[in-house]
């Protein structure tokens, strides 16, 4: 049987004109023994077709199963020449190598190790250029490319022919039966005389043929995206492609039938691309479980892991553990044990262990986080006593595939553990994830309809019109077309607007994770290429999250978040001003105080209650115990907000409804929510104990959450999951709000353990404010930019709580914003240089260093520091030299004054005196409302006065005075 062995998919960016799933169900169709998708120079497409055979194969068994235990289903079998609906083809990995000599070659890996070659050969190109580019040579290939099956293209009309036949010869010297000579037709006409001409150059080559169709499409009716790909590669319109845009739609994948009647009289080439296959026996299955095995001084790892608990749990718990803490340690130890996943979690504790090291605070969220032995081994700070501990729902015998653990850590330090990475793996055992950029809406709308020709008015119409129209109707969208002045009848505007939804969803770049890590016991650029990342000292793989979790391949997030570095530097402020080193885990628990101010929503800044959603609910809500904000963090919530329960569940606990289970099975299940479902675990228990799906399909359904973004496939769970409600008895409006929620969950789905994680941060942000307000807002603003509020919005909240705050001083202020003597025994906040528009922390050394007793005048700012007059005016703008007595129009006028001049020699030093007297110049003084501008103009917040206080005579007539 005919295999395709050199496929084209959109993961060769503008250029492939189809998905690899869909080249995956389309050889299905056509009945191809195999097929191969190699894109240029990447094998960044390859996971999708191996999962997209992956589950044809699976829908096939099913099938199977059913037809066994009921009798046949659908149609009759189709005639003997034509595939049956059984059929599934196997899937190659490739990739086609472009050197830059103009040789192009397909290379098929034969085995594992096969395979680690064409990785490291791509892996070699990349790195020696640029992001995006790849640059491979000959001399590359013969090195590299043992264990490769080479499928070497002809030369092109528009090459140099001896140099091509050269550079060919010497690979066929070096490889002999290794290689072939690719037969393709041009459809064009003169195919046949093509083949014969080929056929006689491969035998003085002393090569074999192997036809391929060389498909950029899976089917003819992607011919017009291809030219449209074409034209927005090449920054042009279709209509000006000429030669460039495609003859017809015939370079598609094509049927064993159908490659025989192209190749009539060379036959034999099609009968040998499918031998060939035939001889290609490597799988992506076998590049799981290649993780660091994690043996230091020779420990093995399951000693490790066990000791490191144990000590872990005696740091945790000085007192000692309650034996129920004890059992869970024993029983998760043992699970993992069984599953292999040691260095799993000896690789997130190492990296947390460094950071630590390092005054680095972070803290651990995931499925598999959440557990006692994360919890010992100081990944995560949430104790097991808060009863969200769920580590079996995603680290079970079930589920052959590593456990999920995301590690978030200070943003202005992440780097640093990043780093660290790199050093302690090695660049050739560590790399980041990438992320696939799909075209959506706006974007979609704006290079198709460059593409199409569309005036940029019309373009700019559709994408800030109607990009957010695309998941409603035709009808809708015509509609909304209508009413901004364009006619969806144009046929030009039409077909845009069908090509628009056609490459929705295609990629369109790869991008960098933003912080998802691979690390390998072997090298990495064996198991995937590595190429240079486009920010400085980093690289990264060409797959993406869901590649990586198809393949069961160890990941670890290292992420960044902005809280961790505000409550870092406020625990660094109470250890410096109180005395008191507290960390997420030492706390005051359970604090009256803070769960007061909470339902008094009095949030502002504190992590994940501080929008508006979350104050309105938290009067609602009234949290009284952690995990009541465990709840609060994950209610608000698209999930949740879209399957209506948040009303349901307000009024349960405030027992304004009964409390009730559609059955006792979902009791246990919904027990903590009461009778809600409002955590990603409990939708995926309810498709289990309530819709009666089997663990594996769950895990699809989870799966497919994840994904639900880029391929809208949650929907495809929803018919079988209303049946199987509906088949247990289940009332078919609870039904559609709990898949409802699913759909939800497909966007911004957050598991019970993610949620345990965020409360904890909830609570430590919430604790600080409620007990130092200042050092909380002094903490924040020094973190910026973070949340949702302005500097001006921080600082006015702070002044409501009883805060002194002190404007910057070119005297007293710092780089950062820091707590001083408020001389009535309490702290008053300073504000920083760093809160000036344009300030730059260097000047604000240099201007601390050179201060000594004080600065005088602004000349002795430009004198002693060293700094450029534009700085000096920065700070006078900012009228951080009010504390000299000089207004800010005096000393603006004097900041000018030292705009083009040099400071003399004589005059370099501090000298006391005047030294050539000069006239006062007499200025007008500022009014209030000028000020106010000025300080808003320069550090976005004002002391002097609220904005609307200079109005509030004009706003309220019979009120005087400011407030």
């Amino acid at each position: 049987m005919f295999a395709e062995l050199s496929i084209t998919s959109n993961f060769t960016f503008l250029t492939g004109a189809s998905h690899p799933e869909e080249y995956a169900l389309r050889a299905a169709q056509l009945g191809l023994s195999a097929f191969a998708i190699a894109d240029n120079n990447s094998v960044a497409g390859i996971v999708r077709a191996h999962m997209a055979v992956r589950d044809l194969a699976r829908v096939v068994r099913e099938r199977k199963t059913l037809e066994a235990r009921d009798g046949p289903i659908g149609p009759p079998a189709p005639e003997p020449h034509q595939p049956g609906w059984a059929h599934v083809p196997r899937f190659l990995p490739a990739a086609r190598l472009c050197l830059n000599n103009g040789v192009t070659l397909t290379a098929l890996p034969k085995d594992r190790a096969g395979w680690g070659r064409l990785c490291r050969l791509i892996s070699k190109g990349r790195l020696r250029v640029e992001k995006g580019s790849c640059h491979l040579t000959v001399p590359d290939v013969l090195e590299g490319a043992e264990g490769l099956c080479l499928l070497l293209h002809p030369a092109m009309a528009t090459e140099d022919i001896d140099i091509w036949r050269k550079q060919a010869s010497r690979l066929t010297r070096r490889f002999g039966t290794q290689m072939h000579l690719i037969m393709a037709p041009r459809y064009d006409g003169q195919d046949a005389a093509r083949f014969d001409r080929l056929a006689k150059l491969a035998q003085e080559m002393d090569l074999t043929t192997v036809a391929s169709g060389l498909p950029r499409m899976h089917h003819a009716r992607r011919r017009k995206l291809a030219d449209v790909l074409t034209a927005i590669r090449q920054g042009r319109r279709v209509d000006t492609l000429g030669r460039e845009a495609l003859a017809n739609g015939e370079q598609r994948l094509r049927s064993e039938a159908e490659m025989l009647h192209l190749f009539a009289g060379h036959e034999e080439a099609v009968y040998r691309a499918g031998a060939l296959a035939k001889q290609l026996g490597f799988s992506l299955d076998e590049l799981r479980y290649e993780y660091p095995s994690e043996v230091m001084e020779g420990e093995p790892p399951t000693e490790r892991l066990r000791r490191l608990a144990q000590e872990g749990l005696n740091w945790r718990y000085p007192g000692g553990a309650s034996e129920r803490v004890k059992k869970m340690m024993a029983h998760e130890l043992t699970l993992i044990a069984k599953l292999k996943y040691e260095p799993y979690f000896l690789t997130v504790r190492d990296v947390v262990a460094f950071a630590r090291s390092r005054d680095i605070l972070c803290q651990g969220r995931g499925s598999a986080a959440n557990s006692v032995v994360c919890y010992a081994l100081g990944i995560t700070s949430v104790s097991p006593e808060t009863g969200t501990m769920v580590f079996e729902r995603f680290v079970s015998e079930a589920r052959d595939e590593p456990p999920d653990i995301d590690v978030d850590f200070e943003h202005e330090r992440r780097e640093e553990v990043i780093q660290h990475i790199y050093e302690r793996y090695g660049r050739h055992r560590a790399g980041l994830c990438a992320t696939v950029i799909h075209y959506r809406g706006k974007r979609a709308i704006r290079e198709v309809g460059r593409a199409m020709g569309l005036s940029q008015d019309t373009i700019g119409a559709l994408s800030s019109q109607l990009w957010g129209f695309f998941a409603t109707s035709g009808k809708i969208e015509r509609q909304r077309m209508r009413e901004i002045g364009l006619d969806p009848d144009d046929w030009r505007l039409k077909q845009t607007m069908e090509l628009v939804h056609e490459i929705e969803g295609f990629p369109r770049h790869l991008s960098q994770h933003v912080g998802g890590f691979v690390m390998t016991e072997g090298r990495l650029d064996e198991l995937v290429p590595v190429e240079n990342a486009t920010m400085e000292g980093r690289t990264v793989i060409c797959w993406d999250k869901d590649d990586i979790d198809a393949l069961g391949i160890l990941k670890v997030d290292v992420l960044a978040l902005g809280m961790l570095s505000c409550i870092r530097k406020a625990f660094d402020l109470l250890d410096q001003h109180h005395g008191h080193r507290y960390t997420l885990a030492t706390l005051p628990p359970e604090d009256a105080k803070v769960y007061d101010m909470l339902c008094e929503a009095d949030s502002i800044g504190v992590f994940q209650v501080e929008s508006r959603a979350q104050m309105n609910f938290l009067p609602r809500m009234r949290p009284r115990t952690f995990y009541d904000l465990v709840i609060e963090v994950a209610i608000i919530r698209p999930g949740p907000i879209q399957g209506d329960m948040v009303h349901p569940y307000i009024r349960r606990r405030n027992g304004e409804e009964e409390v009730s289970f559609p059955s006792d099975d979902l009791g246990q299940v919904l027990g903590k929510t009461l009778g809600v479902p409002l955590f990603q675990e409990q939708a995926m228990q309810i498709a289990i104990v309530g819709a009666g799906f089997s663990p594996e399909e769950a895990d699809r359904l989870r799966r497919s959450l994840a994904t639900f973004k880029k391929h809208g496939n949650v929907s495809a769970f929803r018919t079988r999951f209303l049946k199987g409600m509906a088949r247990n008895g289940y009332d078919q409006d609870f039904a559609e709000r709990c898949f409802s929620q699913i759909e939800g969950f497909g966007s911004y789905g957050f598991p019970e353990s993610h949620a345990a994680s965020f409360a904890l941060l909830v609570y430590a942000s919430a604790w600080i404010k409620c007990h130092h307000p200042g050092i909380f807002a002094c903490a924040l603003l020094n973190a910026q930019p973070m949340g949702f509020y302005a500097p001006a919005q921080i600082v006015r909240d702070a002044c409501e709580h009883g805060v002194e705050i002190r404007p910057v001083c070119v005297n007293r202020s710092f780089w950062d914003n820091v707590m001083e003597p408020d001389d009535q025994g309490g702290l008053a906040l300073r504000l920083g240089f760093r809160q000036i528009k344009g300030f730059s922390e260097e000047d604000a050394y240099w201007i601390n260093a050179a201060r000594g007793n004080g600065y005088h005048a602004v000349e002795d700012v430009w004198r002693r520091a060293g700094v450029l007059p534009s700085v000096i005016i920065g700070l006078v703008e900012a009228d951080a030299f009010a504390g000299l007595g000089v207004t800010r129009r005096d000393a603006l006028w004097a900041a000018r004054a030292l705009v083009g001049q040099k400071p003399l020699p004589l005059f370099a030093g501090d000298i006391d005196g005047e030294a050539i007297p000069e006239p006062d110049a007499h200025l007008s003084a500022m009014t209030l409302g000028e000020e106010v501008v000025e300080d808003y103009v320069s550090t976005r917040l004002s002391l002097k006065a609220h904005p609307l206080a200079l109005l509030r005579d004009v706003l309220t007539p019979n009120v005087s005075g400011y407030f």
